[in-house]
C-alpha cells in the first residue's frame, strides 16, 4: 500500500518567501501541499474545507496574525499540528505561541534540512524548536537560578531535550539506555512543574540551564 500523504497548509503573506517554501516542501515525499493563505483571516476561512494535518505559519500577518490564528485554530481543531516560521526571535514570541500549544518554532533563517528535522518530529508526535532560537533566549533571558533540585544527569539530558534531540538519540549520544532517558525526562516534568516538552524547554530558558 502506498505511504498515506499528509496534508500541509502554508500561511504567508509574503508571496515570494510562500512560493519558495511551497517549492521546499514539495520535494518531500510524504507531503501533500494541500492550500496556501496570505492571512490569518483566510486561513481560518479555508481551515474547515482543506483540513490540513499540518500548518507552516508566520507570526506578523494583516487582518489576523499568527497569534490569533494558531489559537482559533487549535480551538477548532486541537489535533493539529503548527510549526511557526517567522523573523521573530523574542523570548516572548516564543513562550506566547508555545502557551497557545504550537509544537515548533524555527526562524526563517533555518536550512531546508532543519524544517524537514522539525516537519519529521512534529508528525512523529514531538516538538521542535530551533537551538538557534533557544540560544538566543538564553543570551537575553538568562537568570542562572539556582537549581539544586536537578541532579547533574537531569541537567544534561535536559540540556539535549533542548538541542531537539529525541529520547532515543539522547540514550544514543550518552550511551545509557532509552528506559533511563524516559525516566530522567519523567523526573525533570516533575521537577519543574511542566506539562510538556514544550513547558520544559521555557522551563530551560528562563532559567539559563543552556550552555551557551
Amino acid at each position: 500500500m502506498p505511504q498515506k500523504k499528509l496534508k500541509v497548509m502554508v500561511v504567508d503573506d509574503h508571496a515570494l518567501f510562500r512560493k519558495g517554501l511551497i517549492l521546499s516542501l514539495q520535494a518531500i515525499d510524504n507531503l501533500q501541499i494541500i492550500g496556501e493563505a496570505e492571512n490569518g483571516r483566510t486561513f481560518l476561512e479555508r481551515l474547515p474545507v482543506l483540513q490540513p494535518d499540518l500548518v507552516i505559519m508566520d507570526i506578523k500577518m494583516p487582518q489576523i496574525d499568527g497569534f490569533e490564528a494558531a489559537q482559533k485554530a487549535l480551538t477548532i481543531r486541537p489535533e493539529l499540528k503548527i510549526i511557526v516560521l517567522t523573523m521573530f526571535d523574542e523570548l516572548p514570541f516564543f513562550q506566547r505561541m508555545v502557551d497557545i500549544g504550537v509544537s515548533g518554532f524555527l526562524l526563517k533563517t533555518s536550512d531546508p534540512g532543519e524544517l524537514q528535522k522539525a516537519i519529521t518530529r512534529v508528525l512523529e508526535g514531538d516538538n521542535y524548536f530551533s537551538p538557534e532560537l533557544i540560544r538566543k533566549s538564553v543570551e537575553i533571558n538568562a537568570t542562572h537560578k539556582n537549581h539544586n533540585r536537578l541532579s547533574s544527569r537531569e541537567l544534561e539530558i535536559l540540556q539535549e531535550i533542548c538541542k531537539g534531540y529525541s529520547n532515543q538519540e539522547i540514550a544514543e549520544r550518552l550511551n545509557i539506555s532509552r528506559r533511563t532517558v524516559d525516566g530522567h525526562r519523567a523526573s525533570l516534568l516533575d521537577k519543574t512543574g511542566s506539562k510538556n516538552t514544550a513547558a520544559l524547554i521555557i522551563y530551560a530558558v528562563k532559567n539559563g540551564l543552556i550552555p551557551l
